[in-house]
């Protein structure tokens, strides 16, 4: 194909690629990972562009999974899927909610891939749950030989633990088991709170919930919290009115919310008053529905995002100094502040990896500047050794990610063994990784 311009969701991310190669089969994979090495070209995959970081951006090969998608096989008996690499999150839940089956845990977007989802390492929240990447119980990836490989704990447990989350710099991912568990239901309590009398009980609610989401307002002590908590079959209150849901989750969270925005971004000064308006039109609802349907909300209203993971005991110490860093500069930013939590896992780049964390993410409008805001923030949790969310603007580099990462040399070693010449990496894969 000839050159196109590519661009991420948010648009602060865009490249300028020599071939854009649509695949709908792993022959496809298979085909256009054996050209670019003939050709000596580079190839990175794209999902939907949901990350804000250049994961994805290229001057070489641009791959696209988009055609791998569908569950392509299913053992109820263990309560396994695997799912083509392609499928996208809002077409996977349902289609695990018509086989009695859910995932653990959930991000609160779902226009991901599976296999781009998993490989920035999205996470969701909920103290005793992980992030989606623990579920993975298989890979099959491409390599840079063009060989197809199958990886899990059992075979190639080298390759399978660092390309559950592996950036796309360890081969082309074209299927993902996934270990599910029955299909659930929660119980969503939403409602207003004050920062101030929410922070020194955070733990307590974080502790007593399935899962805890805190959004707060720049600018005002006002912050939104959603406590999800699974019920069993007819407990919990119906499912939000059809009218509600187009209310609250249409008009007010992304029509009257963009009009609020382009407000700020045309008149900066007048973000605490719309902040504090935004806080008063989120009112408090209750309702229970399917898992998903809880977890995954529309989000139209674009931004972007800088998100860190911190020791789960430091999130009050970090809202504290982010909160006294607004007071000082009164830097206009209309989107809330999100705080969510998530229990350890054993994955080798998880953010989760050997730690509870608490994850503290920092949102400005597209049209506005968001570099004061990420450079303050990113020297809060530096202090508190705040590991980035691989998919959502970092600054970090090698060395000190290898500081925050028990097994990042191993990551390494499996990438010298897998793509030497390296096929799959980009300016963005070599800061993080090294040459």
């Amino acid at each position: 194909m000839t050159p196109q311009t590519w661009a991420n969701w948010a648009g602060n991310v865009t490249a300028r690629p020599a071939e854009v190669v649509l695949a709908s089969s792993v022959d496809d994979v298979v085909a256009a990972v054996g050209r670019a090495g003939r050709d000596g070209a580079v190839v990175r995959v794209a999902g939907t562009g949901h990350s804000f970081t250049p994961l994805v951006a290229t001057d070489g090969v641009l791959l696209r999974v988009d055609g791998l998608r569908g569950v392509t096989g299913v053992d109820l008996d263990t309560r396994r899927v695997r799912v083509a690499a392609g499928t996208p999150l809002h077409e996977l839940n349902p289609a695990l909610q018509a086989l009695g089956l859910a995932l653990p845990n959930l991000g609160d977007i779902d226009r991901q891939t599976i296999s781009g989802a998993i490989a920035t390492g999205t996470h969701g929240t909920g103290v005793r749950r992980q992030g989606i990447a623990a579920a993975v119980r298989g890979l099959t990836l491409v390599l840079a030989d063009g060989s197809v490989v199958r990886c899990s704990a059992q075979e190639e447990a080298d390759l399978f633990e660092a390309a559950r989350v592996g950036l796309g710099a360890l081969g082309v991912v074209v299927e993902v088991e996934l270990q599910c568990v029955p299909a659930f239901r929660l119980h969503a309590k939403e409602g207003s709170a004050a920062l101030s009398t929410l922070l020194p009980r955070i733990q307590e609610e974080a502790d007593a919930h399935d899962h805890l989401d805190v959004h707060w307002f720049p600018h005002t002590d006002r912050c939104l919290v959603k406590r999800n908590d699974v019920v069993g079959a007819g407990e919990g209150p119906p499912a939000l009115p059809a009218w509600r849901a187009r209310l609250d989750d249409d008009l007010l969270s992304n029509r009257v919310f963009e009009g609020l925005n382009r407000v700020v971004a045309r008149r900066p000064g007048l973000t605490p008053t719309v902040n504090r308006m935004a806080a008063r039109v989120l009112g408090a609802r209750e309702f229970t529905d399917d898992s998903w349907k809880v977890f995954c909300s529309a989000r139209e209203v674009r931004f972007v995002e800088s998100e860190y993971a911190v020791p789960r005991h430091a999130v009050e110490a970090v809202l504290g100094e982010l909160r006294a860093w607004f007071d000082r500069t009164r830097e206009p930013v209309p989107f809330p502040v999100e705080v969510r939590f998530t229990g350890t896992d054993g994955v080798w780049l998880s953010t989760a990896h050997e730690r509870e964390n608490a994850y503290v993410a920092v949102h400005q409008y597209h049209r506005m500047d968001p570099r004061a805001l990420f450079a303050a923030f990113e020297a809060i949790v530096a202090e508190h050794e705040g590991r980035p969310h691989w998919g959502k603007v970092h600054t970090l580099r090698a060395d000190p990610l290898r500081e925050l990462y028990p097994r990042f040399d191993d990551v390494l070693a499996v990438r010298d063994r897998v793509d030497p010449h390296r096929r799959f990496t980009n300016d963005h894969v070599r800061d993080l990784l090294g040459s």
